[in-house]
């Protein structure tokens, strides 16, 4: 096995489908390379509700497949699969497919499958070793609410070419951790991070967290001294930072009475597709059926809970300016709070960029540059003293 070609990445976000929600998935495929923009535009055209988006993406993927084009039918699969509700007997089925159709795109890379031993089940993890001058590291990295690590491939590849051996995983309520292997969510990411440094045996690494991860990523470290360097992209800081602060007491109060917030949550899910597709991930990465389960998940991601003033490595904060899932005010939050880091970046991806969405959806190249020029800038001057911001490197 050898280490193909970087997955070329395009420029521009898209507007493929009328629906933000929708849109920005399909967005998501286009900008990690498994998706042909054309291809998508025909299938948003077919696709009025989020229940249109399985059989639709099904067929897309079939057909790309037959005619050879590998990348872009795992692409469609895994597009398939996010359209799938998660409790349907079509879930684990259209998981497996996408997992035999990834395989075989990219067989010829130096990509190594792992099952890391985990609560009695298994982390599913791949490993890539560096493929450019070696910097003289190991970088761990893993998605957030509702990815499977696999999309995150074309990422894995170019910090890999930057110098640096990669350790891709899933978490607990993650992707297979989830769907085969039947591990629920847990916000103490520590303890997969620890099961994670002990299987590759490794006593220093950096770790990235992507989408929600960013919070995940944070919260290890600070109980992780054998992780060096951390970057949330983007972080989270704490959910309820996003709404004023004299509604905050109340809305903890509220979380309290489960009835009250039973009802809540199905009748605002039944009003909105969009909540209804978060609130069935919730309570599958729970495997729970309470839909009061949902807010209390949610914020349990808290600033106490987060514990910043743990964290003493250098530290990457990247976010987008328009970023509709966690805006700038949580990263100028979650900097503020760092206050014993050994350095705090801060980078804010733009409009005129084309990374200002979430996770840079629009522009990854661009932000995978600035995340591995950062961790080798770190691993360089590990000792030394760094910037506590800088916005626009």
């Amino acid at each position: 096995m050898g280490n193909p070609e970087l997955v070329a990445l395009p420029v521009g976000f898209e507007e493929f489908h009328r629906l933000d929600f929708i849109n920005y998935q399909l967005n998501r495929a286009h900008a990690l390379g498994f998706a042909e923009r054309r291809e998508l535009f025909d299938a948003a055209a077919r696709i009025r509700s989020m229940e249109d988006g399985g059989p639709v993406f099904e067929a897309l993927s079939s057909r790309a497949a037959v005619e050879g084009r590998f990348r872009s039918a795992a692409g469609y699969a895994r597009l398939a699969e996010f359209f799938t509700p998660p409790r349907s007997p079509y879930k684990r089925q259209r998981y497996r497919r996408y997992l035999e159709l990834f395989d075989t795109a990219f067989a010829e890379a130096a990509l190594v499958r792992h099952e890391v031993p985990y609560a009695g089940a298994a982390l599913p993890a791949y490993a890539l070793p560096a493929a450019g001058p070696s910097a003289g590291g190991t970088v761990l990295l893993h998605g957030g609410f509702d990815s499977v690590i696999e999309e995150f491939f074309p990422v894995v590849q170019r910090i890999a070419a930057a110098g640096f051996d990669v350790i891709a995983f899933e978490g607990p309520g993650q992707g297979g951790a989830r769907t085969v292997h039947g591990l629920t969510s847990d916000h103490d990411w520590e303890k997969p991070v620890a099961a994670v440094l002990d299987h590759f045996r490794l006593d220093r690494a950096a770790l990235v967290g992507i989408s929600m991860g960013g919070y995940w990523a944070l919260r290890a470290a600070g109980r992780a001294p054998r992780i060096h360097q951390v970057v949330a992209w983007p972080p989270v800081y704490d959910w309820l930072h996003r709404i004023h602060p004299a509604l905050r007491a109340p809305v903890r109060a509220m979380v309290r009475h489960r009835d009250f917030m039973r009802w809540s949550v199905r009748t605002r899910a039944r009003l909105s597709p969009t909540l209804r597709v978060v609130v069935d991930q919730v309570l599958y990465v729970l495997d729970s059926r309470d839909p009061a389960d949902v807010p209390e998940w949610f914020l349990g991601m808290n600033a106490a809970h987060l514990g910043s003033e743990r964290v003493r490595q250098d530290v990457l904060l990247m976010c987008g300016e328009h970023d509709a899932f966690q805006p700038p005010a949580l990263t100028r939050a979650q900097a503020q709070a760092l206050t014993n880091a050994h350095s705090v970046t801060t980078r804010l991806f733009t409009r005129a960029e084309q990374t200002d969405q979430h996770c840079q959806m629009g522009n990854l190249d661009l932000a995978c540059r600035v995340l591995t020029t950062w961790l080798r800038s770190v691993a360089t001057n590990a000792g030394g003293s760094a910037p506590r911001s800088d916005p626009s490197s």
